[in-house]
Parts: structure tokens; C-alpha cells; sequence
């Protein structure tokens, strides 16, 4: 069974930090990627980036990799894509933020609970409440999007080793109908799970 984006204890300093400091930081390095990072050499400074985020996490190579691996064949979708549409460069840009994003976020999941990280959440926006906002189920469902993403990417590397255990060519009939349907079979689950503890 894999464990990515499944939470490991540890005292790293990623560990230590607040899960709201994290939650910032990590939309913040999204965002930061997805604006600044417009060539191969940008691409290459945010890699390292990356790489020193996993290393405060106490992520070694072989656990990062596994953080990545699964998205490697939508990732290849993705550059062709691109290359048909634009040029191999901006693909290749294109896909590095894609997969680092996707990284950046399995660390968040890695190095917090995910009860630590509901719980941030719900301080931050407990103000809201003075104006009827539901702020324990927008909680909920921000925290579940970021244990998504993910679990998303687990979802995929499931589905190809499926594709590639009956000996069938990687294509949109093989693997986006599988992946679709399996993710609405994984949120069917968090809203019976939701509903059974009383959130509608």
C-alpha cells in the first residue's frame, strides 16, 4: 500500500512549524510558481527550492520520488499537449510546475495531521461566523481538498497499474474513465463519511 500525502510523524522543522504558517506558505509557493516561473532556468531555481522544502521535511529521495511517481504518465499527456500547442520548452515549464505544486502539497500532508490542519484552518476563519458563514464546514472541505490532491495522484497510479498489469496502451478511454470513476467513488465515501458524523 502507498502512503503518499499520508501523514509520518516526525520532529522536523516542517513538523514544528504551524500547520497555518505551512497552509500559507504552501499557497503562496503556488501561486509564486504558477506567476514567476516562465523559463527552464526559473524552473530549475524552483526545483531546488523544492528539493531543500523536502529536505527541512526530513523527506529523503526515495520517499520524495514517491510523491512524484504516480503522475509521471498525465504528465507526459500534458507535455505532448503542449508541444503540439506551443513548444517543448513551455511544456516542459508548464509540467515542472505542475509536479512541483503537486509535491509541494504531498509535504504539507506528509509533516501535519490532517485534524491539526482542520483545526488551523477553522482559528483562521473563525471570525466569519459573526456573519452566518459555516466556517467548521468550509474547514472541512478545504482540508479535504488539500488531502486530495494527493490522494488524487494515488488514484492515478492505481488506475495505470491496472492499464499496465492487462497489457493495455495508455489513452483517454483507458484512463480518464477509470480515474473519474474512481474519484466519485472516493468522494461517495467522504460525504457517507461526513453525513455519519451529522455535516450535510
Amino acid at each position: 500500500m502507498s502512503t503518499l500525502g499520508v501523514y509520518r510523524p516526525g520532529n522536523s522543522v516542517l513538523h514544528r512549524l504551524s500547520p497555518g504558517a505551512k497552509l500559507i506558505a504552501l499557497g503562496a509557493g503556488i501561486v509564486a510558481m504558477s506567476v514567476t516561473v516562465r523559463s527552464m532556468g526559473a524552473l530549475g531555481v524552483a526545483v531546488l527550492v523544492v528539493a531543500a522544502v523536502f529536505a527541512l521535511g526530513g523527506i529523503g529521495p526515495v520517499a520524495a520520488w514517491r510523491q512524484i511517481r504516480p503522475m509521471l504518465w498525465i504528465t507526459v499527456f500534458i507535455f505532448v499537449f503542449q508541444v503540439i500547442f506551443t513548444d517543448w520548452q513551455r511544456a516542459v515549464v508548464v509540467c515542472g510546475v505542475l509536479v512541483l505544486s503537486v509535491a509541494l502539497a504531498a509535504v504539507v500532508t506528509l509533516t501535519t495531521r490532517t485534524t491539526d490542519m482542520l483545526d488551523s484552518i477553522t482559528r483562521a476563519m473563525s471570525p466569519l461566523r459573526r456573519v452566518g458563514v459555516p466556517v467548521e464546514v468550509l474547514a472541512m472541505a478545504l482540508a479535504l481538498a488539500i488531502r486530495s490532491i494527493p490522494l488524487l495522484v494515488e488514484i492515478i497510479r492505481q488506475v495505470d497499474e491496472a492499464r499496465q498489469a492487462r497489457g493495455l496502451r495508455p489513452g483517454p478511454r483507458i484512463l480518464v474513465a477509470p480515474i473519474v470513476l474512481a474519484a466519485l467513488r472516493t468522494a461517495d465515501g467522504f460525504a457517507d463519511t461526513l453525513t455519519a458524523r451529522g455535516l450535510d
